[in-house]
């Protein structure tokens, strides 16, 4: 016996509107990732390892191909952190350079004009002006006093 299930076009656009809902509900406040990183990397390979078939082993030079793509993948990453690391660093090395200069702070709708008292050493380092602490980033002009 052969079963053939069709479906009308309202069934399937109903359909489609029911799984949209369900995976919506499902993916609530989660933030789906988009790139694989090393540990997925490891996982898959530790699981092709240990699910290939004995009598058919993976070729030599396509496993040298997956451990060459980790070791890229492991040194794009340090390398990222490294960028970060100095994004920072000249971040700081710029807000010390306006020490006792005068500034501009956008601060929302307020334009805030000092002059820069003290700098915080921070991944985002932070600028005394009037007494308050204000993010570098929101520093838009120095001026030479």
């Amino acid at each position: 016996m052969e079963f053939k299930a069709i479906l009308s076009s309202q069934e399937q656009a109903e359909r489609a509107q029911w799984v949209k809902e369900h995976n919506s509900k499902i993916n609530q406040g989660k933030n789906p990732q988009q790139n694989l990183g090393k540990d997925d990397f490891l996982k898959l390979l530790i699981a092709q390892l240990s699910y290939q078939d004995p009598t058919a082993p993976m070729e030599d030079k396509e496993f040298i191909a997956q451990m060459a793509q980790f070791s890229t993948l492991d040194q794009m990453t340090s390398m990222a952190t490294d960028f970060s690391r100095l994004a920072a660093l000249i971040a700081g090395s710029e807000a010390t350079g306006v020490l006792g200069k005068s500034v501009e702070i956008a601060a929302g709708d307020t334009v805030i004009r000092g002059t820069v008292k003290a700098v915080t050493r921070e991944d985002s380092p932070k600028v005394l002006v009037q007494g308050s602490y204000y993010s570098w980033n929101q520093v838009t002009t120095v001026f030479e006093e």
